[in-house]
């Protein structure tokens, strides 16, 4: 009898410890991640490796399925040899598969979709991916804190 009123006692905690917690978005979040998502990504798009550096948070972790992890200077050197390359490279957020959680006392995550494209012998090229990027809120804004790739 004992143990089940400990358990009961512990249940009744947890419930309550948990029933308080919120992994919903607020629409304020939301709006600053997508601002943040698409700074990044028209920086990305045109090439603005200054502008890419910024946003970039200086503790850096990419992991990518295909190419492993590199961090905050190996992907500003990656970036600057895809720009070389002048493929056109262009990515745009799948709207529809666009989620954002926040992380107390840190930033968000945002996960989904997108699509990059570039022409090739004059058709677009496509490949859609899914994400994960845990974005940092510091005093000099959103930075890219850890990037998740995949689905490549």
């Amino acid at each position: 009898m004992r143990l089940r009123s400990t358990f009961l006692s512990l249940s009744t905690t947890a419930a309550i410890l948990f029933s308080g917690s919120s992994t919903a978005s607020t629409p304020k979040l939301n709006e600053e991640i997508k601002a943040a998502d698409n700074a990044f990504f028209s920086a990305f798009n045109s090439c603005d490796i200054e502008k890419i550096a910024n946003l970039f948070s200086k503790d850096l972790e990419f992991y990518h399925d295909i190419s492993g992890l590199k961090g905050y200077e190996e992907n500003i050197i990656a970036t600057k040899e895809l720009c070389a390359r002048n493929l056109g490279l262009t990515r745009t957020l799948n709207e529809d598969s666009h989620r954002v959680f926040p992380v107390k006392n840190f930033g968000a995550i945002q996960v989904g979709e997108h699509t990059f494209c570039h022409e090739v012998n004059g058709v677009n090229d496509c490949g859609t991916f899914d994400f994960t990027h845990i974005w940092k809120q510091t005093e000099d804004g959103w930075r890219l804190y850890r990037v998740v790739s995949y689905g490549h």
